[in-house]
């Protein structure tokens, strides 16, 4: 058993120590609420995971349009310059 690199010797220690100082009666209340704060930093962590996700997906959607937008735009050069290069070697072709 290993908690954020903690073993077992060590959370008994901790336990032992907590028992003493706050006594039986004051620790089932503290780890009631220890529990309760680790879920709401857990529900935290992943609402905010959630959010981040949710804007590269939004991103990466932005940016799919405007690669393909590019690409067209770059065939269509592509097509063009081809076609004068066609037309440009007819012409010399016909002037010798």
């Amino acid at each position: 058993m290993n908690i954020f690199g903690v073993g077992l010797p060590e959370v008994t220690v901790i336990l032992i120590l907590a028992l003493l100082i706050f006594g039986p009666k004051k620790l089932p209340e503290l780890g009631k609420q220890l529990g309760k704060t680790l879920k709401s930093l857990k529900k935290a962590s992943n609402e905010f995971q959630n959010e981040i996700d949710q804007v590269m997906n939004e991103e990466d959607k932005d940016e799919s349009p405007k690669s393909i937008e590019s690409n067209q735009t770059n065939e269509i050069n592509q097509k063009k310059i081809d076609s004068e290069n066609k037309n440009f070697s007819n012409k010399e072709n016909s002037n010798n």
